[in-house]
């Protein structure tokens, strides 16, 4: 057996633990004893074994095991790939079968056999090498898998001016810096664009530096080599490596750290990473679409953020616009949401009330798409009519108020106009004159 992986070993013979302590000590990086199964979950979580050793019996009146299956429950709740190998001073092949069918991974007798104890350990310790393995692999399979192109809705002018753009870089491979607030799509705009761009036929991996710690960033993007760091028990496959050939899209890139910046300019220009606890260089070809939500020209000039890398990563600048800017998509967005969620909820919701239109039109959306998104699933969830009403629409206390104030500004506008085709007969010259306005003016007051 390696000297690697940590080891729990859990029984009520102060004796037994002391003799396992000192036969596996030579075998492994640690090892953890304790006669109180309770404690179990604790040191799951404290000192992160890669194996536990586990009494089948607690009780010296109970003979069947059942203290043992118990805990093994216990264990497997907390991390259902925990690897858990069974002691019995009662050697029985029912138990035994009976064990590995309740999830442990094997099984020893008491008095043991050093070179079979040591085997069983190896054994169980390559298994969870491969389980890490596997959990690799799976997740390089996801990232290898090309995103279905996204639907983008907007028919604003704003919106128009971004897909023309968009449409100018579908022939390129230019690095592209997405400037927007948080909840404007800046990941959706990132996978429409490869989607248009030379390479969607190839790779695209995303990676939110925003949702990982800092301390995980360098393994996150470069990988990292079997032995690097004490839990590095196999090797790692990093993003930018696994996005080569293709597109990798840094979310969040503002939160990059100084040293962190450093590495990504010189992959950048260089075109060739190291794995951590490598010194290998490893060529890619990666096309890359940054996003930030923070102002990077700002943090330049206070020194917080590297001028070199932004002109690296900002060949072609893109600002997505505000849902606020985009005043004709906000009634777009929110149709197809309600599409979207009726479908899903299964409700028999089939449009929006007059006031409904006008809370939500009125509403100037800080959150941006993704509030509206959020506001329009719960009022969906909540609602029993078939025509949404504006009850329905969840906004802050502070801004409800002013949508409502608005919606009544609104209704007063609306009558008054009413009255005034009514006295015209429907003139809308004759209207217009009433009302003081231009018949161009009536004729798009009528169409709001």
């Amino acid at each position: 057996m390696d000297k690697k992986g940590k080891i729990l070993i859990i029984d009520d013979n102060e004796d037994v633990l002391f003799a396992l302590n000192a036969l596996l000590l030579p075998y492994t990086e640690k090892v953890k004893v304790s006669v109180n199964p309770e404690k179990v979950l604790h040191y799951m979580n404290t000192f992160q074994p890669d194996m536990i050793l586990l009494d089948m019996n607690f009780r010296k009146d109970v003979v069947s095991g059942s203290e043992g299956f118990f805990w093994l429950e216990k264990i497997l709740e907390a991390d259902p790939q925990a690897i858990v190998i069974f002691m019995t001073a009662y050697a029985d092949t029912a138990k035994a079968v009976q064990a590995i069918k309740a999830g442990a991974t094997d099984f020893i007798s008491k008095p043991w056999e050093k070179e079979k104890l040591l085997a069983t350990l190896s054994s169980a310790m390559k298994l969870k090498a491969s389980r890490e393995e596997v959990e690799n692999l799976r997740e390089q399979v996801q990232s290898l898998s090309r995103p279905a192109c996204p639907e983008v809705i907007g028919n604003s002018g704003p919106m128009r001016e971004l897909f023309a753009l968009i449409e100018k870089l579908s022939g390129t491979e230019a690095n592209i810096l997405l400037l927007g607030e948080n909840g404007t799509g800046k990941d959706l705009i990132a996978r429409f664009i490869f989607c248009h761009s030379p390479r969607k036929e190839k790779i695209f991996t995303a990676i939110d530096l925003g949702a990982i710690p800092e301390t995980l960033f360098e393994s996150e993007l470069f990988g990292y080599e079997k032995g690097a760091f004490t839990d590095a028990r196999t090797g790692k496959t990093g993003r930018m490596e696994i996005a080569s050939g293709g597109t990798l899209f840094l979310n969040e890139t503002g939160n990059l750290s100084h040293a962190m910046r450093a590495k990504l300019l010189s992959a950048i220009e260089n075109k060739e990473i190291s794995r951590l606890g490598s010194t290998r260089a490893i060529p890619i070809d990666v096309r890359y679409i940054c996003a930030t939500n923070l102002d990077l020209y700002g943090a330049v000039a206070r020194g917080e953020f590297r001028q070199d890398l932004l002109y690296r990563i900002n060949t072609i600048e893109i600002r997505i616009p505000p849902l606020r800017e985009r005043g004709d998509d906000i009634l777009l967005l929110a149709g197809y949401f309600l599409k979207k969620f009726t479908l899903r909820y299964r409700k028999e919701i089939v449009g929006l009330s007059i006031e409904a239109r006008h809370k939500i039109g009125n509403y100037h959306w800080p959150g941006n798409v993704r509030e509206l998104q959020n506001v329009m699933e719960r009022a969906i969830i909540l609602s029993s009519d078939r025509i949404l009403k504006a009850g329905s629409i969840m906004l802050p206390a502070h801004e409800r108020k002013k949508a409502d104030e608005n919606l009544n500004l609104e209704d007063l506008e609306r009558e008054t106009i009413e009255k005034a085709l009514k006295r015209s007969e429907g003139n809308m010259n004759r209207a217009a004159g009433l009302l003081g306005i231009s018949r161009y003016a009536l004729y798009r007051k009528i169409k709001r």
